[in-house]
This record gives structure tokens, sequence and C-alpha cells, in this order.
């Protein structure tokens, strides 16, 4: 598996970060306990959990299975809150919970899960200095930040003398772009680790449904009513993709994952599977480049850039060159 850096923490990490969601919901520990191993055995270091996951199985699971061999991964967990004035008050005992469930001493990666109403960046930023000082954290990131956001809390950071913001974790695939307007440009200047899940959309990118076709019986599509209709917004895309696929002779989901994977910006895609055979699946997709035009056709057979009246500002919203290099 390959190695890229992480963002400027000067840290390398596996490309293919794995998500571990499912564990302790639709993946029992004896299945998770093989994914970990195919994992560890395939080069990926790259571990991703949340406090909030199966109620807090998940991290257990995972602790479980690291134990003895734990050094050999690089560990993100997240702290959630329904309110951003709680943050300040959870950093420190959400952390310690997961430091218990995860049998470890520290988090390679600590995460503010969501971006909420009311947060007080100086008293959060002060907070994840002391987990960061106590060494119970390497780094500290966030998910689903705007890039506003992202900056406005690591000036903050610097006028404290706190440590700064290192990644932000978004959904970003084929069909969910908009993470193309600012946050990459600005990964790119300031040296940001952007980590993307979602990457193939509930199962819209992996070839599991066929535009004008009916679902198979047992597919998500038929509980979950966002997938038709993403379906039906897209099928010209997902129609491309097919056909991509089937003329390089590969599963759908692996043309989505090197799509992905080559965007300039973009550290990691976060692979969370509930499935050994998906993350064999997965890993095999990784190995696939796509040229510059089929990247850029794949895309633009979509139609799902983010939409702007301007022809002059909204360009420069996505530009990688207005900075010298």
């Amino acid at each position: 598996m390959k190695r890229v850096p992480l963002g400027s923490t000067g840290v390398d990490v596996s490309q293919l970060c794995l998500g571990t969601m499912m564990f302790g919901d639709r993946t029992d520990e004896a299945e998770a306990g093989r994914i970990v191993d195919l994992a560890l055995g395939s080069g990926v270091d790259f571990f991703d959990t949340a406090a909030v996951y199966a109620g807090g199985k998940t991290e257990e699971i995972l602790g479980r299975l690291l134990k003895g061999r734990r050094d050999r991964v690089f560990l993100a967990t997240k702290v959630n809150v329904g309110n951003g004035s709680e943050y300040p008050a959870q950093i420190a005992a959400s952390l310690e919970a997961s430091l218990q469930r995860l049998q470890t001493d520290r988090v390679d990666l600590f995460l503010l899960h969501w971006a909420r109403a009311d947060m007080d960046p100086p008293a959060i930023m002060a907070e994840l200095a002391k987990v960061v000082r106590a060494g119970k954290a390497r780094f500290i990131g966030c998910c689903n930040f705007p890039a506003w956001t992202f900056a406005h809390f690591n000036a903050v950071a610097t006028s404290i003398g706190a440590p700064k913001l290192i990644n932000n974790q978004l959904p970003y695939n084929l069909i969910e772009r908009g993470i193309e307007v600012e946050i990459l440009p600005q990964a790119v200047a300031e040296k940001i680790a952007i980590t993307c899940y979602r990457p193939l959309m509930a199962g819209v990118l992996a070839g599991k449904y066929i535009p004008g076709q009916p679902a198979p019986a047992d597919a998500r599509a038929t509980t979950d009513e966002r997938i038709p209709k993403w379906l039906a917004e897209n099928a010209g895309g997902v129609t491309h993709l097919l056909n991509l696929a089937k003329a390089k002779g590969v599963p759908p989901s692996h043309v989505a994952i090197a799509w992905l994977k080559s965007r300039v910006g973009v550290t990691c895609p976060i692979i969370g599977v509930s499935k050994l055979a998906q993350l064999q699946d997965a890993i095999a997709a990784f190995s696939l480049e796509l040229t510059a035009d089929e990247q850029q056709a794949l895309a633009a057979s979509f139609a799902t850039e983010v939409k702007e009246v301007s022809q002059f500002y909204g360009p420069l919203r996505r530009s990688y060159s207005l900075l010298k290099k």
C-alpha cells in the first residue's frame, strides 16, 4: 500500500484509511478481527474510529484487536457533542473514555466530529492543547469544518500558543463535490491533511445499482430513500462510470476510488467496510490509475460540480495557482 504524508506533520500513513464504524454494528468481532489482520498484513496502518460508533462498542472491539500491536497503527478517534458550547467540557472526558475503550494511553489523531452551533474557539483550542501536551493525542483535527472555520480555529491557536488543527475529514466523491470550493485549495496551500469519507456514496458508485433497473431485493436502496434519488439524479454519470469500469475490466468501485485518490489535495480516502471481502476489493482498487483525460471526462459526466453564476469569481474559489509556489 502506498504511503502518503499526513499534511504538515512529518508523518507518513497508508493511503487507504480503514473506517471501522461498522465494528460492533453490522460487523461482529470475529469478522472485524479478520479485517484488521488483512489491513495490517497489506500495509494499511491508518485506522479511523469515533466515540459514538456503535455506542462505544467499535472502540472496545478495536482496543481488543489491537492489543499487542497498537504501535503498528496510526489511530484516529473523535469527540462528538450536540451543541458546540459543550466541546470544552467534553474534550478531555471523551478522550479519556476513548483511551480506556481502546486500551491505549494515547491516540495519534483526535478530531472534533462536527462543527456545531455556539462553538468557542479559544476555549476549544485551549482544551485540545491540554490533551496534546499531556501526551494523550499526538495531533488534533476536525471533521466537516468549512474552510473559513478551520482557518479561524487555527488563527486562534496561533494567538494563544496552542497546537493547530492538521486534518479536516469530509465527504467527497463523484457526486458530493463541495470541498472542491476553497477547502481543497486551502489544504494544498496550508498543507492540511484531507481525509474523505463516503467514497462510494452508499453504494451508488460501487456498481450495486443500475440506472433504470430495480434495486436488488436485499439492497440498502430498498430502505434508504436517498439512494434511488441519487441514482436518478446522476444516471448519466453512473452509466459513464459503469462503462469505464467495463472497458478497464475492473469493478466500478475501483474506478470511483481511483478518481478520488488522484484528486489534488486529497490525502486519504476512508474506506469503511463491514465485510472482509469489501476490504480485499478496496485494497485492489488502490492499484488502479486513471489518466487525466479519464478523470476529467468521468467528473464531467456527473455534472455535480458546484454551480456558480460568476464566470470570474467561481474559478478563483477552486484555484491552486493564486499563491506563488
